[in-house]
């Protein structure tokens, strides 16, 4: 006999896939409750007020990642040796003294900005891969959603700064 526990409900399998005859009563019953259960659960947790979403961002060179991010207006927080938080008003990102190539290859963060030109022209002045080698810029893009700017970090994660358009 198999036996499958979700952690509510719990049903009784023989092997070839057929439940039980004599608790296919019980059974059925018990299946009911526990899709009422996982409904009400997921309707609570969708109710709960979020108040952050922050990504992990890990760096190949730590000092020269916080550096770079500070440069571009973030403010740093150090949580501890390998760990700073970096925000700006309400948003933030967790950077991290961690280096996995994949991951950092395709680590993709987008940040909305209220106005992607004036980020743009701050950007310029910046001058920011001339500072910090492997730091590129890719100018404004105009699609169908609105504009967006990309700058790729130090260690290769790609920052999205874009715009939405006004409907």
């Amino acid at each position: 006999m198999v036996v499958y526990n979700s952690g509510l409900c719990r049903s009784f399998f023989m092997p070839c896939g057929k439940i039980l005859e004599d608790c296919l009563i019980i059974k059925l019953h018990r299946l009911t409750c526990c899709i009422f259960k996982i409904i009400a659960i997921k309707k609570t947790l969708m109710q709960q007020n979020v108040h952050s979403i922050r990504p992990f961002v890990g760096a190949e060179n730590f000092d020269i990642s916080r550096r770079f991010y500070r440069d571009l207006g973030f403010e740093e927080v150090v949580l501890s040796p390998g760990m700073c938080l970096f925000r700006t008003g309400t948003v933030g990102f967790y950077l991290q003294d961690a280096y996995v190539k994949d991951w950092i290859d395709n680590t993709m963060v987008f940040m909305e900005v209220e106005n992607v030109d004036s980020f743009w022209d701050e950007l310029q002045v910046l001058d920011l891969p001339s500072k910090y080698k492997g730091v590129r810029y890719s100018p404004i893009r105009t699609l169908d959603w609105g504009k967006e700017c990309f700058v790729h970090d130090p260690s290769g994660v790609l920052w999205h700064f874009g715009q939405f358009s006004k409907k």
